[in-house]
């Protein structure tokens, strides 16, 4: 009788893997021509993506720089002597003052600019979801950011923060006040660099949470003000609630975004003065292109390093939000 138990369950376990096999096999042909369309996307992801993150993540298990790479000069073709060194790359920048330091500066860069880029945000969403005179010119006023390519913005802005030039010393100055050496001063370079990506951000913010203000039915406040609730009660209480779903969104995409946003600090500070305003992507674009010589490995190390903290900090914020009822 347990021979026969045991030969049902063998079926059985037989019977679910030709399921699974059979479920796929009608999916592809039920949808082939859906399959058909998304191959080649998949298949240039897997190029343009796939490839360099293997190999970038190979390279961080080496001691590869710009002295022990294949290489060709004239007709000389030089081949790779790197190494395979395992472990040591991670465990040296794990380890050492420089990554640490430089990791404390983008979790403040980043937590600063998307808290006051949610907070400007949702204020300027809230004043445009009423009926104002002008809204729609306020409306594409405050996209106009966002409109504009980000390497243009950031170049006015350099040009605004310039010490002798710039506007806004030179209405300092009209006022009476010093200067402010706004780039060249390592606190006030972080106060610059994150003005300018919140500028930036708050479009996109204030679109998103724009359009959750507008799905929430206007009944609500209708009855709340009835029962005699006050505004800070219906803001609490409506608002914040019906854009709970909005809000997780775009504080996670603005979180992965600011982490990585290269373009603002290189081409505002390039990470200085000195080491000041330098987070952890452009520390890795300049192990790869500025230092000589060029540390591919150390790159590729720091590069493995930001994927994963993003990862756990993404799967974190998932598990956060699944113990408050939140489905992502």
């Amino acid at each position: 009788m347990a021979k026969a138990a045991g030969d049902g369950v063998t079926r059985g376990r037989s019977r679910g893997t030709g399921d699974n096999g059979g479920a796929v096999r009608r999916s592809l042909s039920t949808h082939w021509y859906a399959w058909a369309m998304v191959a080649p996307v998949v298949a240039v992801l897997g190029v343009i993506i796939g490839y360099p993150l293997v190999r970038g993540v190979y390279l961080s298990f080496t001691d590869a720089n710009e002295r022990n790479v294949a290489r060709s000069i004239g007709v000389n073709e030089i081949p790779a002597t790197y190494e395979f060194v395992g472990l040591d790359n991670y465990v040296d920048a794990v380890t050492g003052s420089q990554f640490l330091a430089t990791l404390g500066w983008t979790v403040l860069w980043t937590v600063s600019c998307v808290a006051v880029t949610f907070g400007l945000g949702l204020a300027l969403a809230n004043v445009l979801n009423r009926r104002i005179a002008g809204r729609s010119l306020y409306r594409m006023l405050l996209i106009l950011p966002w409109a504009v390519p980000g390497f243009v913005s950031v170049f006015a802005w350099r040009f605004l923060y310039d010490e002798r030039r710039g506007m806004l010393n030179q209405i300092l100055s009209g006022v009476g006040m010093d200067g402010i050496p706004w780039l060249n001063d390592p606190t006030w370079a972080k106060f610059s660099v994150i003005a300018v990506n919140v500028w930036l951000g708050i479009p996109f913010m204030m679109v998103a949470l724009l359009g959750g203000l507008q799905s929430i039915p206007g009944e609500l406040y209708e009855a709340a003000e009835m029962d005699g609730a006050s505004a800070w009660q219906r803001f609490r209480h409506i608002t914040m609630p019906g854009l709970r779903s909005v809000s997780t969104t775009v504080i996670l995409l603005s979180t992965i975004w600011t982490f990585n946003m290269f373009p603002v600090i290189f081409l505002l500070t390039r990470g200085g003065p000195g080491e000041a305003t330098q987070i952890l992507v452009t520390q890795a674009y300049k192990f790869s292109f500025e230092i000589s010589p060029r540390d591919f490995a150390q790159s590729s190390t720091w590069g493995v390093l930001i994927l994963v903290l993003l990862m756990v900090f993404a799967a974190f914020y998932r598990r956060v939000l699944r113990k408050q009822g939140e489905v992502w």
